[in-house]
């Protein structure tokens, strides 16, 4: 069920986050990079890179987001909302039980539809456009790995977004801490 229905924005972090992955062509065959977003921030909360697209590679993706903003100390609550594409990865048994033991609420577009997804699309074609054409030919999976590291923690630290207010997205959810809660404003940079 489409829980979005192309309605990318929210009040808060955590509530809604976007996921999708792409593919990089690369010397040792293609690396498989997933990305999950928060809708409010812009922020990339989690990604994984793998040689094959099984479910393991989304799953990774998840577990680090989920494992980020624990370690932040803004840890996800219920009514979380997870949009995907319906690619089998985000449909599979294994994935829809991972999100409901974690209290997601899983949200799928419509098949065939990019404008389901649009915000990530528009992610991806950043990380493209910004890391993956300029850098390459890319050697390795760890090559991509390292370089897209380098990258997600820019475009969260240093990036500017217009969507934003032209700002970065850690600063960016900075702010909402520190006027939804103050006594946890500094958490996010830990």
């Amino acid at each position: 069920m489409d829980r979005l229905r192309r309605d990318f924005t929210t009040q808060r972090p955590n509530a809604t986050w976007v996921a999708d992955f792409t593919h990089v062509s690369a010397w040792c065959g293609v690396v498989y990079v997933a990305f999950v977003v928060d809708i409010y921030s812009r922020a990339i909360v989690g990604w994984a890179a793998s040689l094959t697209k099984h479910t393991t590679l989304v799953l990774d993706a998840l577990d680090m987001a989920l494992w980020r903003r624990e370690r932040t100390s803004h840890p996800v609550g219920p009514g979380l909302i997870h949009h995907s594409d319906a690619g089998s990865q985000y449909t599979s048994f294994r994935f829809t039980t991972h999100l409901l033991a974690a209290g997601i609420d899983a949200s799928i577009g419509t098949v065939g539809d990019a404008l389901d997804k649009a915000l990530m699309e528009s992610q991806i074609g950043l990380y493209k456009t910004e890391l993956i054409k300029p850098r390459g030919p890319w050697r390795s999976l760890a090559d991509v790995e390292l370089a897209t590291a380098e990258w997600v923690a820019w475009f969260n630290t240093t990036r500017l977004h217009s969507a934003i207010g032209h700002l970065p997205p850690e600063e960016f959810e900075a702010i909402y801490y520190a006027q939804h809660h103050p006594n946890e404003a500094l958490a996010i940079n830990r």
